[in-house]
């Protein structure tokens, strides 16, 4: 069986910018004896799985008791195996022993707690409470063993066990979102924190004594390159030795002889997402069928992802409870003038819809360091201006207003259980449902889908759902994209056939087995 991972750090002194230069350069020129990968990242201001979401760097440095291996199927990690009582909903799971935080203090059932306890706790606000809401009690028995007794059925409950467990010696009593240990965290993983240098990188040296044996790469930097264009001229330089990349800068490197492209399958989507808090959206959401239609989805595949995607038309399509009976909103102007009209929209002297008098207009925002993004608003808003609507794209300098805005290009995804992604994202009041967006049929399809392991059954309540979810849309869906990553091909053991997942995020999956050459 192949091994993966989640993560760890610990604190040391800064290091200066001349240090950090020699050592990037070092490292991505396998020019000492130490083996490292250096990677094109986004920017952290903190390192903190229990509150956010979609951190690479969180599978290198902490572990969950559970994990997910190169099929996304749960598998043992602190746990060493668990049990379920249908009868009482109780998940009782028995803990790895003689595991070491990278500080050298044991880790328990107490940490377990700690940290499921701090995510549930509604003072600390995190994205995540969600997935435990249905927890009822936890119960400490021993050292290393801990039960879970559920309120209802959660079937997705393994799932969420792979969060990355923290260390209750150091966080108890800190304030879970802004303590200084999110800058300095120490974990139980196969990586531990080296250096962070603000702004710059963070290195990672792997852990020697990792419960499930060292990996084999030493070290692994965290560069911190925002743009995409830099990503791409950075591994032309080598400067980098592994990273994602848009479709178009992917074509230098498909005939490098130094780099191996993959062309990865991922559950990661995107699409427009409509702010229900702003009153624009209150007034017309009636409109947004009519302006999934008037959107060309494979033009933006062509033009933006070069054809590295898929049509997308719900959240659920990487997934075994896909539902293809719901609504999909394929092109087509002709439905899309006739929801207008059915609106009471009437057209002005310039061809543009207007209702009560006033332009349809709107406002459609993109990530300043994402150019997929910002391309694929800037295509939709033209789209959209063809088919006679006032919308232009824009790109905050200061980055999203979540509360504020009209719409936004989103992202989102999960390759694991179906209520991942979509019972945080869509349910009322949830913790990542960034749009506002409330639908009380929704919420129930969603509840019943999790408290079923029939998978007739879920089946059912998730067609319910994505038909639900179609007939109101929370947003227009664009696409699924492919992540492609470029490394050196001195790196081996990227395994090519895992789905990844948000952001591309689970490449790291298996990295305890990754390889380099001298």
């Amino acid at each position: 069986m192949r091994r993966n991972l989640l993560s760890c750090l610990r604190p040391v002194l800064p290091f200066s910018g001349v240090v950090l230069a020699m050592t990037l350069f070092a490292s991505a020129a396998a020019a000492d004896e130490k083996s490292s990968i250096v990677y094109g990242s986004g920017d952290y201001t903190r390192i903190n799985p229990a509150m956010d979401e979609h951190g690479e760097i969180n599978v290198l440095l902490f572990d969950g008791l559970t994990d997910h291996d190169g099929n996304n199927e749960v598998i043992p990690r602190l746990a060493k195996r668990w049990e379920y009582d249908e009868e009482n909903m109780t998940y009782t799971f028995h803990l790895e022993e003689g595991v070491k935080w990278h500080d050298g203090e044991p880790f328990t059932a107490g940490d377990v707690k700690f940290t499921i306890e701090a995510i549930m706790d509604p003072e600390n606000g995190s994205e995540n409470a969600p997935n435990y809401e249905d927890v009822e009690k936890i119960t400490v028995e021993d050292d290393y063993t801990i039960s879970f007794t559920l309120a209802a059925p959660n079937y997705a409950f393994l799932d969420y066990m792979t969060m990355a467990v923290l260390p209750a010696h150091l966080l108890e009593g800190e304030d879970m979102q802004g303590s200084d240990f999110f800058r300095a965290p120490v974990g139980t993983g196969p990586y531990k924190l080296k250096e962070w240098d603000e702004g710059q990188a963070i290195v990672l040296e792997k852990n020697e004594d990792y419960f499930a044996g060292p990996a084999n790469i030493d070290e692994v930097i965290f560069k911190i390159v925002e743009d995409d264009n830099a990503k791409a001229l950075q591994l032309q330089s080598g400067e980098l030795n592994l990273s994602q990349v848009t479709p178009k800068d992917a074509v230098n490197f498909e005939n490098n002889p130094d780099y191996n492209v993959y062309v990865m399958t991922t559950s990661d989507y995107r699409g427009i997402l409509y702010n229900f808090w702003n009153e624009y959206w209150q007034e017309n959401a009636d409109l947004i069928p009519g302006i999934s239609y008037a959107i060309d989805r494979q033009a933006i595949i062509d033009a933006v992802l070069l054809g590295h995607g898929e049509i997308g038309y719900g959240p659920l399509q990487r997934n075994i409870y896909n539902y293809e009976g719901a609504e999909h909103y394929d092109y087509d102007p002709e439905k899309a003038a006739a929801v207008f009209e059915a609106a009471g929209c009437e057209k002005d002297e310039e061809g543009y819809w207007c209702r009560n008098g006033e332009r349809i207009s709107f406002t459609i925002n993109a990530m300043p360091t994402d150019q997929v993004r910002i391309d694929m608003a800037q295509i939709a808003a033209q789209q959209l201006q063809e088919a006679g609507l006032d919308v232009k794209a824009d790109v905050p300098a200061e980055g999203i207003d979540w509360g504020g805005q009209e719409c936004c290009i989103i992202g989102w995804g999960s390759p694991f259980d179906a209520d991942d992604h979509t019972y945080k994202v869509f349910g009322t009041d949830k913790g990542a449902n960034y749009s506002g967006y409330s639908n009380e049929l929704v919420d129930e399809y969603l509840t019943k889908a999790r408290q079923t392991n029939d998978t007739k059954e879920r089946a059912a309540w998730y067609a319910k759902f994505q038909e639900e979810l179609a007939n109101t849309p929370a947003y227009t869906f664009f696409c699924y994209l492919d992540a492609i990553y470029a490394a050196s091909v001195k790196i081996h053991g990227i395994d090519p056939d895992t789905v990844l997942g948000h952001h591309g995020v689970g490449i790291f999956w298996n990295i305890c087995d990754w390889t380099m050459d001298s």
